[in-house]
């Protein structure tokens, strides 16, 4: 035997009603379901409600009455012909002029009491239920509306009245004895008191009211249909990646169901709990679905938690003070003035210390909790030594869910490291000693963020994501987002991460998409001059503005530019909990304290700051120096060429051609910048000298760098390149004498940053044939890092320092690394 129930969006539609036609008729249900409990279409409920507050107020409520006649006139046109639908549209007038007698009442007397308003909102499963009653027998299937009032009966508590379940399941029980009845078409959610007032038992109730009569039939099976696929590992309206849960325990469906899970009423597991009856949530949708099966005892599955849900809107009250330590029956106290009031309470935590206690409640109830207190606790505010209450709005209540937690270590580790990973900070914490709930509120605006941080870490333990943000698609950035639109597959399918393209930004234009964005595209959607394409106009402000307020979990931003303004927003970035990857130097090589500041935060706060490409490209010489620093190393001095353009230079510089020569071949082959200036300075090279001493510990600012110039004064004075070409090969002599002095000692000039002692110089010096600098080839770069560890034979890093492929490679690898923290 099974019991049924169909909710608003199944018995709404067209093709909803189609769909429980099918499923009455299949095999498994054929003669099997004594009864059908059945919503309001949806929508209805909400439509009565504003009708009777229309009326209450003196306004017209005319046009809603006829809406409702249409919706269900036009549902009875759809299915029935001839006088079967003659009788059922009559049968809904009749009805609806009940409720339009009722409604004049309300207007009359100007107030809608409780008790009005329920039977008002009966209407809406009355109308249902004697319309679907009518298509059942129409179309084949032998069935009688039943009016749930004559056989569920409450006490007078009117909005929310509590089923009596003696009285309730004598009369079921008698109503369907006797003589086999035809397919009873029951009214969901409302019921009847002892003097026969109509009443509800609270929004949702009709899973409630299929449970009651499932209990008292004894049936095999409670089946709840609805228009999803069962019970799911989180709000899918949150949460992408939620999928349905298969089997679940009794407590654990209490549990998801109380904190926010739509799809089931709680206080329906009740009476299958008592009876053993097993409840399956089913999509009227997609009947081929399993849904998902509430039993005793459920197996453990292969995740330690069942779900993750959320009560999306709460209030905190904190009740603190000294006059409560030690005070037997305070929590009594406080407790029993809020029931006092009829004040639910969703979540209870206290200090071990018994200074303070605090709860959470629904928002509206909120004011009259905090009366409730300041009445009952009166003496003590007065007197000064209870505070006065403390409320806190704008909060949400997650709860993870499972009793696999119990025999799992490190549960709540988890959780709060997703939590804390992404920046969501936690209010108040609450878990039962059966460990099958552990419940955090926390601000509002993060629940989504929440969600899906902790359901990542659980569900998707094994596959991680990234939501990148970048600014900068010119040489270094453009081959990044080629790099991963070739790669994002593979490193999804083979490595389990996933990078999803949020926003990127060029020098003009920006573009967001929360669905993701492709890499490969996305430099043509930001050169669109339409603004169809997404784009809008760059600023810096908005663009990050933008990033915070999509609060999404996993969350980095990508610098690659150049940009000083850029990199000083780090910080900013940095706060919203939002790591940070760049190969721009500015942030590290200007001021000390900025440098401090970033990496400081990072460390402390455990938000990535990742920035190895603003030293050697895709060199790991930034990672080296930390891994040595954090194994108890000490690095003693520090030797590289840091620059390609002069390695290339001095590289070649063998006496075959001038001086000025090879800075035009370097030129030629874009080693160097427009102006080879730029790099003849050794400004670039000096930074990034600057970075390596910061990340040995120095405390020094770009001006302590000790650089000495390749280049005579009158070259820098030059008025264009052509002039400084013609400054230059008057210098060549000076530079051959150089490199022939060198060479008469089997030396070869490089120009060499050298860290040691507390400082920082770069000076062009000769080299031996047993220097690992005379090893260097075309534009290569090299770092030479002696330890007390590595003091006889140093480390030696060695290989390209520049160039758009190896830096965006060291850009994506650093992304990647974002991806591993999140485990």
């Amino acid at each position: 035997m099974l019991a049924l129930k169909f909710g608003g969006t199944s018995v709404g539609s067209p093709a909803g009603i189609n769909r429980i036609i099918e499923i009455l008729k299949d095999k498994k249900h054929a003669e099997n379901v004594p009864v059908v409990v059945v919503s309001a279409f949806s929508g209805v409920t909400d439509t009565l409600i504003e009708l009777a507050r229309t009326a209450s107020m003196g306004d017209s409520y005319a046009e809603g009455l006829k809406a409702l006649k249409e919706l269900h006139r036009g549902c009875a046109g759809r299915f029935l012909k001839g006088d079967k639908r003659k009788n059922a549209v009559s049968g809904t007038d009749v009805t609806l002029t009940e409720l339009s007698r009722i409604l004049d009442g309300i207007f009359l007397i100007r107030e809608l009491s409780d008790r009005s308003l329920d039977l008002v909102m009966s209407f809406g499963e009355r109308l249902s239920a004697a319309l679907l009653d009518h298509i059942l027998n129409a179309s084949g299937i032998k069935s009688a509306y039943l009016d749930a009032r004559s056989v569920i009966k409450t006490d007078s508590c009117f909005g929310r009245a509590n089923i009596l379940s003696k009285e309730t399941e004598a009369l079921i029980r008698g109503f369907f004895g006797g003589s086999k009845k035809p397919l009873q078409v029951a009214t969901g959610f409302i019921a009847s008191d002892a003097q026969g007032h109509t009443t509800t038992i609270g929004r949702g109730g009709s899973d409630l009211t299929a449970a009651v009569f499932a209990s008292a039939l004894g049936a095999d099976m409670l089946e709840i249909w609805t228009d999803v696929d069962g019970i799911l590992t989180a709000n899918p309206a949150l949460v992408k990646n939620a999928f349905t849960i298969d089997e679940i325990s009794y407590a654990e469906a209490m549990e998801i169901s109380h904190f926010g899970a739509k799809v089931l009423f709680p206080p329906s597991i009740k009476p299958a709990l008592e009876k053993g009856i097993p409840i399956s949530i089913r999509n009227t949708f997609n009947p081929a679905s399993a849904g998902t099966k509430i039993v005793k005892n459920a197996g453990f599955g292969k995740y330690p938690i069942r779900g993750i849900t959320s009560i999306s809107s709460a209030a905190l009250v904190r009740l603190q003070g000294s006059g409560m330590v030690g005070v037997a029956g305070f929590s009594a106290r406080v407790f029993g003035a809020l029931a006092r009031k009829g004040i639910s309470v969703m979540l209870i935590t206290q200090s071990s210390s018994e200074y303070s206690i605090c709860f959470a409640v629904l928002p509206e109830d909120v004011h009259a909790a905090d009366a409730a207190l300041k009445e009952e606790f009166a003496n003590e505010i007065r007197t000064g030594s209870i505070e006065k209450p403390f409320i806190e709005k704008e909060l949400s209540i997650i709860a993870v869910v499972g009793g696999g937690m119990k025999k799992t270590f490190g549960i709540s580790g988890k959780v709060f490291y997703a939590l804390g990973r992404n920046g969501v900070n936690v209010v108040a914490i609450a878990q039962g000693s059966s460990e099958t709930n552990i419940s955090a509120v926390i601000s509002r605006q993060d629940e989504g963020k929440a969600l899906n941080a902790i359901h990542d870490a659980f569900f998707l333990a094994g596959q991680r994501s990234v939501n990148l943000f970048l600014v900068g698609t010119g040489l270094i950035g453009g081959t990044l987002l080629e790099q991963i639109a070739r790669h994002r597959e593979m490193l999804a399918d083979k490595d389990k991460i996933k990078i999803n393209l949020i926003g990127v930004a060029n020098i003009d234009k920006m573009v967001f998409s929360s669905e993701g964005l492709d890499p490969g595209k996305v430099k043509t959607l930001l050169n669109e001059n339409s603004r169809k394409a997404g784009a809008e106009p760059f600023n810096l402000a908005a663009y990050i503005e933008k990033i915070v307020s999509f609060n999404l979990p996993n969350s980095c931003f990508c610098d690659c530019t150049a940009n000083e303004e850029i990199s000083a927003m780090y910080d900013k970035i940095l706060q919203q909990s939002i790591p940070v990857v760049t190969p721009n130097k500015k942030a590290n090589s200007g001021s000390l304290e900025y440098y401090r500041k970033l990496t400081s935060f990072s460390r402390e706060r455990g938000i990535p700051y990742l920035y190895e490409t603003t030293v050697c490209a895709g060199l790991p010489v930034i990672s080296t120096l930390r891994d040595l620093f954090l194994s108890g190393d000490k690095v003693r001095k520090i030797e590289a060429v840091l620059s390609g353009t002069l390695s290339y230079i001095f590289n070649n510089f063998d006496g075959s051609k001038s001086f000025s020569a090879l800075v035009r071949e370097a030129k030629a082959k874009g080693y160097t910048e427009p102006d080879p200036r730029d790099d003849l300075n050794a400004m670039d090279a000096a930074r990034k000298a600057l970075i390596l001493a910061r990340e040995c510990g120095l405390s020094l600012e770009f001006a302590n760098v000790k650089i000495e110039p390749i280049l005579p004064a009158a070259c820098f004075k030059a008025k264009d390149i052509d002039a400084f070409f013609r400054e230059l090969e008057k210098s060549d002599s000076d530079f051959e004498k150089r490199r022939a002095a060198a060479a008469l000692k089997s030396e070869a000039l490089r120009y060499t940053a050298v860290i040691e002692e507390g400082k920082a110089q770069l000076s062009l010096r000769g080299e031996s044939e047993a220097s690992p600098f005379r090893t260097l080839v075309d534009s290569d770069n090299i770092v030479v890092i002696t330890t007390d560890r590595y003091s006889k034979l140093p480390i030696v890093i060695k290989g390209p320092g520049a160039g758009a492929q190896v830096t965006a490679g060291g850009v994506f690898a650093d992304i990647v690394r974002i991806a591993r923290t999140l485990v």
